[in-house]
């Protein structure tokens, strides 16, 4: 039986671009199972199907003849483990335990960047980032942060690279906050911002982008700055 993935909307849901875009990128062959939002209320379409397959009753769930993993780093984990050949964390110890120190962080932190700047893929809301990036000094931070953690990871690898080189599992972590930074024309210097054109043009990535671009969706509760498409 084939891995399936659910995923909500992929014009709003950061946590199913990630092991979607992992998958896609690396070649992993699945089944995709879309449950648009409708709400998050528990009677919800939505929660009501997810329910089905995950107690949790989010996205993502990956779901592997019948066995359900419902946490994005539990499925990245789980495929990296199941799919050995696709070397989806760096090969080097060191390398690789800084790529889960990253995405643990990433996992967990940069809350102010996901509140204030939730991602929208289709939006163009450059005047929104100008104007979150005066007023939240939070959102700095986390930018901040996040340039001085791209920064060193950059600079350990040939120009051109991603995070650690090839493609990981490190650089679908952060693919959702590349679609924030685009988005919002949150500031970040020159090399940065070739990271997140990089990262943006992975044939895994663009398929994603397209596909939300082809939605059409205007989901409300996800939609804090715009009336309308």
């Amino acid at each position: 039986m084939a891995l399936q993935l659910y995923v909500g909307n992929k014009n709003y849901s950061s946590w199913s671009m990630r092991p979607w875009v992992l998958m896609k990128q690396a070649g992993i062959a699945f089944e995709e199972k879309m449950i648009r939002f409708d709400s998050f209320d528990v009677n919800s379409v939505f929660k009501k199907e997810l329910r089905a397959v995950s107690p949790v009753a989010k996205v993502p769930v990956l779901v592997d003849d019948g066995f359900a993993i419902w946490d994005t780093l539990a499925i990245a984990e789980y495929l990296a483990e199941r799919f050995p050949e696709k070397q989806l964390w760096p090969q080097d110890v060191r390398a690789r335990a800084r790529a889960r120190s990253v995405c643990a962080e990433m996992h967990s932190g940069f809350g102010a960047l996901r509140n204030h700047c939730p991602m929208n893929i289709e939006a163009s809301l450059p005047e929104i980032g100008r104007l979150i990036w005066r007023d939240k000094p939070d959102v700095r931070a986390d930018v901040a942060r996040l340039c001085g953690l791209w920064s060193e990871l950059l600079a350990a690898q040939q120009a051109g690279a991603l995070l650690f080189g090839a493609f990981s599992i490190a650089d679908a972590y952060f693919a959702p906050v590349c679609m924030r930074i685009a988005t919002y024309e949150l500031p970040v210097p020159a090399d940065l911002a070739a990271y997140v054109a990089r990262v943006r043009a992975l044939p895994g990535v663009k398929a994603w982008m397209d596909e939300a671009l082809a939605e059409h969706d205007f989901i409300d509760f996800d939609e804090p700055y715009r009336l309308g498409r």
